[in-house]
C-alpha cells in the first residue's frame, strides 16, 4: 500500500469511504458515532491544512485518514484521568475510514502517523471496538475521557515514539512481556504498564527506565503479597535483557522493581528505583478510586455494595490520606499536587461516596444471599 496526501479531486471518495465506515458502524451496534460527520467541509478543511492523506491498494484509493498537528481544541477538558504529557507537541489522529476494498487501513494509518510524529494522541466513541482494540495493539494508553463540541464524549489516548529505546527492545517488550500483564487483576493490566512506562519516560527516557518500568509488575503472577521480589527474581533470571543491559544493568533494573511498591519503608536504592516508584504512583484521584474499586470486585467478588464501600475506605485511608503509608521519593514530584487532591477528596466523605457510587455500577455486584 501507498500514501499521499488527499487532493481536492479525492474528496468524493474520501466522503464515500466515511459512508461506508459509518454503514460498519452501525452493522457493529455503533448508532451514534459519525452522525452528520465528518463532512464535505471537514474534508476540505483537511485537505487544505495538509492533514489529510489517502491509502492506495495498486493505485486504487482504498482508505483516509487525517493527522492533525497541533493543539486539539476539545482535548482541553478530560475527565475520568489526565493527559500524561502536557508540554511536549503532539498530532492528532482523526477519521480514519476505507471504502469496501479497504484492508489494514488502520495499521496503515498508525504505522505512518508514527513515522511522521513523536507523540500522538486519539480519540474514539467507546462502542467503538475495533478503533479501541486498535489503539491498545499499536501502543496507546487509555488516559481518560474528552468531549467533542456537541458535548459526546469520546476516550482518549495518548502515545510516544521512544526514540532513545532501541527498537529491539520495544519490540521484545510488547511481544514478551506486557502481554504478561493480560492476566493479572483488572487494577494491574496492560494499560497500568503502559501508563507506568510512559510516566517514568516523561522522567528520565532512557532504555533501563523503560525496562524497568515495564517488568515492575511481572511477579504478580505470583501473587500479590511479595510481588516485588518476585519481580526482581524473575528480572535477574531474565537472559534476553543481556541483549541491551550488562550485569550491573540488568541488577538495577531488578533493585527498581524491588523497591517500587509504595508500602516500602525505605526510600529506592537508586535513582532509577525512584523513578519507577513514581510512575507507578499514579495518585489521579479518580484513577486510584477506580483502581480501588476493580481490585475490590476482583478480590472479594462476593462483598455486597456496602462491603465493598467500606474496605474502599479503608484501603484510601491507610495508604493515601495524611498519615498514609504512600511516600514520594523524588524532589518537585509530579505526584505532590495530586496526592493533596486526593486526600482533600478522602477528607470528603460525601463527595468521595459519590464517586465511588458512580464508578459501582449495580450490575457488577454478586449479592451475598442470591434469595434476597
Amino acid at each position: 500500500m501507498q500514501i499521499r496526501p488527499t487532493t481536492t479531486n479525492d474528496i468524493e471518495a474520501v466522503l464515500t469511504m466515511y459512508d461506508h465506515s459509518r454503514r460498519i458502524m452501525r452493522a457493529n451496534g455503533n448508532t451514534i458515532q459519525w452522525v452528520g460527520y465528518p463532512t464535505r467541509h471537514d474534508v476540505a478543511d483537511d485537505v487544505a491544512c495538509g492533514a489529510s492523506h489517502i491509502v492506495e491498494d495498486d493505485g486504487k484509493p482504498v482508505g483516509t485518514f487525517a493527522v492533525v498537528p497541533g493543539v486539539e481544541p476539545t482535548y482541553g477538558v478530560i475527565d475520568h484521568g489526565r493527559w500524561i504529557d502536557t508540554t511536549t507537541p503532539y498530532a492528532t489522529i482523526h477519521r480514519i475510514a476505507k471504502n469496501a476494498d479497504g484492508h489494514g487501513i488502520g495499521a496503515a494509518a498508525f504505522a505512518f502517523a508514527k513515522q511522521q510524529c513523536d507523540h500522538l494522541r486519539l480519540d474514539t466513541h467507546a462502542s467503538n471496538a475495533a478503533m479501541r482494540h486498535m489503539a491498545d495493539k499499536e501502543g496507546f494508553v487509555y488516559c481518560g475521557i474528552v468531549y467533542m463540541s456537541d458535548g459526546s464524549p469520546r476516550v482518549a489516548y495518548e502515545w510516544w515514539r521512544y526514540d532513545t529505546v532501541p527498537a529491539s527492545l520495544k519490540a521484545w517488550v510488547e511481544e514478551s512481556v506486557l502481554p504478561q500483564y493480560d492476566a493479572f487483576d483488572t487494577a494491574h493490566r496492560r494499560n497500568h504498564a503502559r501508563r507506568v512506562i510512559a510516566r517514568a519516560m516523561q522522567l528520565k527516557p532512557t532504555p533501563a527506565v523503560y525496562a524497568a518500568a515495564a517488568m515492575h509488575d511481572i511477579g504478580l503472577r505470583e501473587g500479590r503479597e511479595t510481588h516485588h521480589l518476585a519481580s526482581g527474581r524473575m528480572i535477574r533470571d531474565c537472559s534476553p535483557l543481556h541483549q541491551w543491559f550488562s550485569n550491573d544493568e540488568v541488577e538495577q533494573i531488578a533493585q527498581a522493581a524491588e523497591d517500587h511498591r509504595a508500602s516500602a519503608k525505605e526510600p529506592p536504592r537508586s535513582s532509577l528505583g525512584a523513578i519507577v516508584a513514581e510512575a507507578d504512583r499514579d495518585v489521579e484521584p479518580e484513577t486510584i478510586v477506580r483502581r480501588t474499586v476493580e481490585y475490590s470486585l476482583s478480590h472479594f467478588p462476593n462483598y455486597d455494595r456496602e462491603q465493598h464501600w467500606q474496605r474502599c475506605l479503608d484501603h484510601l485511608h491507610e495508604k493515601y490520606a495524611e498519615g498514609g503509608y504512600i511516600k514520594l521519593w523524588l524532589p518537585d514530584s509530579p505526584n505532590a499536587a495530586p496526592l493533596a487532591e486526593l486526600r482533600t477528596l478522602i477528607k470528603n466523605e460525601t463527595k468521595l461516596r459519590e464517586l465511588f457510587d458512580t464508578l459501582l455500577k449495580p450490575e457488577t455486584l454478586k449479592p451475598l444471599n442470591p434469595k434476597l
